[in-house]
């Protein structure tokens, strides 16, 4: 058997291109992301993760935007004691930053999104999410083939359609490779559609209940954002920490490897 380096993946906004933009510009993004993780290195997770939900008599699905919000199973974050509130956010930071994983992710910024091609494409633009996870698998699969490795992708399950538009992405890269034009893309150096279909060993869904799907969703909320604010809590934390694929990369390899804040170009501070 191949090692394997697995990615698991949650989604964050809307992936509908035609979606009017919403007001303020600020967080108006589609992401999809979450974490690597070697898949002999999956026990150590899961049994931090339990650990953690242990201590603070959790049995359902740790989710970050409840978590944020205090809302929903989560409501009672908000009754606790300044003391035991900064506890539960530090617990829930020591997890993150403490389990062998990489944070990854595409975040598409909406409104450059739709500066961009709205013109020239009209309604024929694509799925917002096409355009992630083509460019985050590729990404993942370059990234696991440097140690030798395949890559198993592991979004979570979502409704039927969503999940078909995943399972077709994924067939187009095994058997066509990357879906953009070859001269725009070529600065980044992607896989042939041959590497893609060695690279690219899976593609299963996975459930809410799945902790590494849970750990891909505490992840994915401070990437997207930190592409508007660096200087966000649990960003920052994660980059101190080193957590993100972009720590530990040279800063010639994070433009083909790294995490992809894609149109961009009306955000100050990032790049297209």
């Amino acid at each position: 058997m191949p090692k394997v380096t697995c990615l698991y993946l949650d989604d964050s906004g809307t992936r509908n291109p035609d979606h009017a933009p919403q007001q303020p510009l600020f967080r108006d993004w589609f992401a999809l992301g979450g974490v690597l993780i070697n898949e002999e290195d999956e026990g150590i997770a899961r049994t931090a993760h339990e650990r953690f939900c242990n201590e603070w008599g959790i049995n359902y699905p740790l989710h970050s935007f409840d978590i944020r919000l205090t809302r929903g199973r989560f409501s009672w974050v908000r009754m606790l004691g300044s003391k035991d509130y900064n506890q539960f956010m530090q617990g829930i930071t020591n997890l993150l930053t403490s389990i062998p994983v990489t944070g990854h992710a595409c975040v598409i910024d909406r409104p450059g999104y739709d500066a961009r091609y709205r013109e020239k494409y009209g309604r024929q633009t694509w799925m917002l999410c096409k355009t992630a996870f083509a460019v985050l698998c590729e990404r993942a699969a370059k990234f696991a083939q440097r140690d030798g490795r395949k890559l198993r992708v592991f979004p979570e399950e979502s409704d039927k359609t969503a999940d078909g538009y995943l399972r077709s992405y994924y067939k187009e890269l095994r058997i066509s490779g990357m879906p953009f034009q070859t001269e725009s893309s070529a600065k980044y150096a992607p896989l042939g559609k041959e590497q893609l279909a060695d690279a690219l060993y899976e593609l299963a869904f996975k459930r809410k209940s799945s902790p590494m799907v849970q750990i891909a969703d505490l992840y994915l909320y401070p990437m997207a954002r930190g592409g508007y604010q660096q200087d966000y809590r649990p960003y920052a934390e994660l980059r101190e920490h080193k957590k993100l694929i972009d720590d530990g990369l040279p800063a010639d390899e994070i433009p083909h490897l790294g995490i992809k804040y894609s149109c961009f170009d009306l955000v100050q501070g990032r790049g297209a």
